[in-house]
Order: C-alpha cells, then sequence, then structure tokens
C-alpha cells in the first residue's frame, strides 16, 4: 500500500494555456526580436572591434581548416581594408602552410559557426554577421519557451522572451561576429535541455508510482535524450569558449540536485541511495563524456590538416599510425595548456577594459564602432555620428539587480527550485570573473555578463510571475500586479527605443549621441 507523504501530481505542476499557443506566441516574440536584428544587419560597412579576429579566423577554417596568420595586424589592419573592398587575398604567404599557422585563444566552433554565414552569404559584413543574428534570434524563442515550461506560463514565457529581445547588450552582440552570443545561446539551450529533462524525469516517476510495485530506490528512468542533449549544449558552449566550463560544473551539480528532491518528493525510502546508484552514473556520462566528446569533435579541422598550430604533422605521420595518433593527442594537450596560460596571463591595458563588480551598474560599456570624419551632410547637422555602443539596456537591467536580490530572499524562505536555479546559473556565469580579476588582474570587458543576462530576464520574470498572484487571485490583486508588470516592461521598451541608433550604427547628430550617453563613464577612457 502506497502511504507516502507527496501526492506524485505534484511532480508536474499543470500548464496553463494550450500546446499550439505554447509555440505560437514565443515564435512571433522571436520574429519581432529578429526583425530588430537582421534589418541593416550588413551596416556598419566596416569590421568592427574584436570582428577583426574571428572574422578572418572564420574565413580561414572554412578555407584551409584552420585558422591561418593573415596580412597587418591592428595597427596596420590591412586585410580588413582588403575584406571591405571585396579582396579575398588576406593570408601571408609562407615557404610551408604551417609556418603560416596562427596561435588563437578560443576554440573554433564559434568561428565554424561565423564561418557558416560567410559561406552561404559571403565575406562581407552581413555574410559574417549572419549567424549572430541567427543564434541572438534562436536564443529569444529558447527563452520564450523554458521560461514559460519553469512558470507554466505563456504569458510569463513571451515576457521573458520579449525582454531578452529589448535587450541592449543582446542586440549588439547578434548584430556583431563575436564569440559570445554563441556562448549564450548554447548555454541557454544546455539550461534549457535541462529543464525539460527535470519534467521528463519526474513524468517518469509518477508513471513508476502509478503502476509499478513499490521499492525503496524507486525506478531506473533509462536514457535521459533531454539531459544528453544537454551535455551536447554546454560541450558546444565550452568549444565556443573556455568559460562555458563554469556552466557545465554548475548545471551538473543542478541536474543531480533535481533528481534527488524528484525522489524524495515522491516519498520513497531511500531517495538518495535510489538517485546516487540509478541518476548518478548516467548523469556523470552525459555531463562528461559528452561534452568532452563535442569540445574534441569541434577540433576535427585541426585533426585533419597540417597546418595547424603545434601539429607537428611531418614528424607524426613519419613515425606510424600508433605514434601519430599519440602525437596528434600529445600535440593538442599542449596546445590547451598554451592556450589556458595566454588566459591566465591576459593583462593589457585596454581603454574600455572593466571589472566584473561593476558589470551589473553598466558603468563601463564597449564601444565596438565609432567612426571620425563623417560628413555633416550625413545627419544634416554641423557633427555626427554613428556608434556601436556595446551596453545593456539599464532599465532592465538595474530591474533585474533588484529581482536577483528579491530571489535570494524568495529561496532562502521557500526553497523554490526555480529561485535556486536561476540563482545558481548567474552565479556561475559572474563570480568566478572575480577571481581572475583578483588573482590575476585580467583584462575584461562588459560583454563577458551576456551568457547570464537569459538568467537576469529569467529573475525578473519570475518576480513578475509573484507581482502577478495566482490565477486564482481576487481580480484586484490580479489587475494590480498586471499594471506594475506591464509598467516595468513598458519603461524597458521605452528605454530599449531611445538607445537603439548608437546600438545600430544609425547616423545621428552628435548632440542626439551625447544625450544617450548615460553616464560620463560611457565615454571616458578607463583609468590605467
Amino acid at each position: 500500500m502506497r502511504n507516502w507523504g507527496v501526492p506524485a501530481q505534484r511532480l508536474i505542476p499543470p500548464m496553463q494555456g494550450g500546446a499550439l499557443l505554447g509555440w505560437l506566441a514565443p515564435l512571433a516574440v522571436a520574429i519581432f526580436g529578429g526583425i530588430l536584428r537582421f534589418v541593416r544587419l550588413g551596416e556598419p560597412r566596416a569590421v568592427v572591434f574584436d570582428e577583426t579576429f574571428y572574422v578572418k579566423d572564420a574565413y580561414s577554417l572554412i578555407v584551409h581548416g584552420v585558422e591561418m596568420a593573415t596580412l597587418g595586424d591592428v595597427k596596420n589592419p590591412i586585410a580588413d581594408q582588403r575584406l571591405i573592398a571585396g579582396n579575398l587575398d588576406i593570408f601571408k604567404q609562407c615557404g610551408q602552410p604551417s609556418e603560416c599557422a596562427s596561435f588563437v585563444a578560443h576554440p573554433p566552433l564559434g568561428k565554424w559557426m561565423i564561418g557558416a554565414g560567410e559561406w552561404l552569404f559571403g565575406m562581407d559584413p552581413f555574410g559574417w554577421r549572419f549567424a549572430a543574428a541567427l543564434a541572438g534570434t534562436l536564443s529569444i524563442l529558447v527563452m520564450a519557451r523554458v521560461a514559460r515550461r519553469m512558470t507554466r506560463s505563456t504569458l510569463l514565457g513571451c515576457l521573458a522572451g520579449l525582454l531578452l529581445a529589448l535587450d541592449g547588450l543582446h542586440l549588439v552582440l547578434s548584430r556583431t561576429a563575436l564569440l559570445d552570443i554563441f556562448l549564450m545561446f548554447w548555454v541557454l539551450c544546455g539550461f534549457a535541455c535541462l529543464v525539460a529533462d527535470r519534467d521528463w524525469a519526474r513524468r517518469k516517476l509518477v508513471g513508476w508510482y502509478e503502476s509499478a510495485p513499490v521499492t525503496e530506490l524507486g525506478p531506473r528512468l533509462g536514457p535521459r535524450p533531454w539531459r544528453l542533449a544537454a551535455g551536447a549544449c554546454l560541450g558546444a558552449a565550452c568549444a565556443v569558449k573556455w568559460s562555458g566550463i563554469f556552466f557545465l560544473v554548475a548545471f551538473a551539480v543542478l541536474s543531480i540536485m533535481w533528481d534527488l528532491g524528484a525522489r524524495r518528493a515522491l516519498g520513497l525510502r531511500e531517495p538518495y541511495r535510489g538517485a546516487l546508484s540509478y541518476d548518478l552514473p548516467g548523469g556523470f556520462a552525459a555531463m562528461t563524456l559528452v561534452p568532452a566528446l563535442v569540445f574534441t569533435a569541434s577540433w576535427a579541422g585541426w585533426f585533419a590538416s597540417a597546418d595547424g598550430w603545434g601539429r607537428n604533422w611531418d614528424r607524426a605521420t613519419s613515425s606510424g599510425p600508433v605514434f601519430f595518433v599519440l602525437d596528434s593527442a600529445r600535440s593538442w594537450v599542449q596546445y590547451q595548456t598554451q592556450v589556458l596560460g595566454f588566459h591566465s596571463g591576459l593583462e593589457d591595458y585596454h581603454p574600455y577594459m572593466s571589472e566584473p563588480w561593476t558589470w551589473p551598474l553598466l558603468l563601463r560599456p564597449v564601444s565596438f564602432h565609432y567612426p571620425t570624419g563623417l560628413p555633416p551632410s550625413s545627419c544634416g547637422a554641423g557633427q555626427c555620428s554613428q556608434a556601436v555602443l556595446g551596453v545593456g539596456t539599464p532599465a532592465l537591467w538595474y530591474a533585474a539587480a533588484l529581482a536577483l536580490l528579491g530571489l535570494v530572499a524568495w529561496y532562502v524562505s521557500s526553497r523554490d527550485w526555480r529561485a535556486g536555479a536561476t540563482l545558481l546559473a548567474f552565479a556561475a556565469g559572474w563570480l568566478p570573473w572575480f577571481y581572475y580579476a583578483i588573482a590575476d588582474n585580467r583584462t575584461m570587458y562588459l560583454f563577458y555578463m551576456i551568457p547570464v543576462v537569459p538568467f537576469m530576464v529569467l529573475a525578473l520574470v519570475l518576480m513578475a510571475g509573484l507581482i502577478l498572484g495566482r490565477q486564482d487571485a481576487p481580480a484586484t490583486r490580479r489587475a494590480t500586479g498586471a499594471a506594475v508588470v506591464g509598467a516595468v516592461a513598458l519603461v524597458v521598451l521605452v528605454n530599449f527605443w531611445w538607445l537603439y541608433p548608437v546600438l545600430t550604427a544609425e547616423t545621428i547628430t552628435q548632440s542626439q549621441w551625447w544625450a544617450r550617453m548615460l553616464m560620463s563613464s560611457w565615454v571616458t577612457a578607463a583609468p590605467k
């Protein structure tokens, strides 16, 4: 006889609204965000900020399979100038191709994604920014769907997608060929897959509860496709930037904690032993072996080419197949060690560098593009400006900061899993940078925050759900909550609209540009 304390039905709260609306409404929000990201995507017609590294590395991957050295440097950007002129003769000429191998600081997946856009649409600004715009647009859809699943509300899911679409930093990185938008995309997808796995596992437990004989440990759940997908996505995040490892570790812990909680909520006599015996082995494989395979596979071009940095192809092939495999692995591990050493020793001054504790306050954004010498005729005034400023929407970020504090109080008082998961994800993407700032004095920038922006949005949406109240709350309570949430969303929309010209390189008068510089630190150089 089952006499467990918690009804199994509570493991899976009902979803509000139909499945069709649950897809159509988030898709509509994603299309809106996609329009913002794709319209005038080729503007500015220039190689902006760190595009100078990734655009050429991506093209080299498409042409050569590995990153090769290009003409010029940051102070003498010959290759950049040729690209804008339509000349693809940008690679250095060497006696041996391996002599032109380029040492790169990041894994290749993000550059492969940029290169896919270049291959499809050509080596021009639209082509090299296409993949970033697509990833940014898809992330809005994923945001809406995961928020809907967590809140069981299509309305709140769409609010989450809309707020992400209206974030200035997300917009800028979705319109720029940098790696960070891809890191954010894969981290968000990994989190979404884990949330789906949480529901999937609980449905399996409920099915067992209703039909199978009682056991102390509970059932084996078998293969868990959503958790395997989560591992693949988080491996992809690491294959874009090494900092994806912070999320991988945090989410692996989160997944097993959810398994422990599910078996305990079902009332099993040995919930922890059941989770450790039945769930942990599969979770270990999904969150270690699968990410490792994805990360290694992203280097396929390096393994298959003789021209990559540190490849030692000739020496390896002349010594037999076994030595070839072993030496390839040794060379690859040595390369990863060099990359990690590069990142830990990165201390060069940059005028737009900032410290991680200042990021939530948007004290020091990054100027991606600000050309000088624009003709007065371009804006109808004496002085004109055309800017791409990498900054979040202040109304959204400040509201999210308050919401995160609210989540701390909510989690302490109720242990709500949604609050805990959101806080953990935010901490995993933000707090590790404190170590690098203090211990290594590393050069860092505001846009390193982009992987946690979805979780800032999620914090705001979760608090919006509390403000709105339950569906069966009194009408006055619901109306007041809706007014408050609607007002916040409207303020974010107006703030985003006001900043939009300096996020997308619209040509405006210099006085209009100054009016949008909300702090003096947005235009002055960082102290040395």
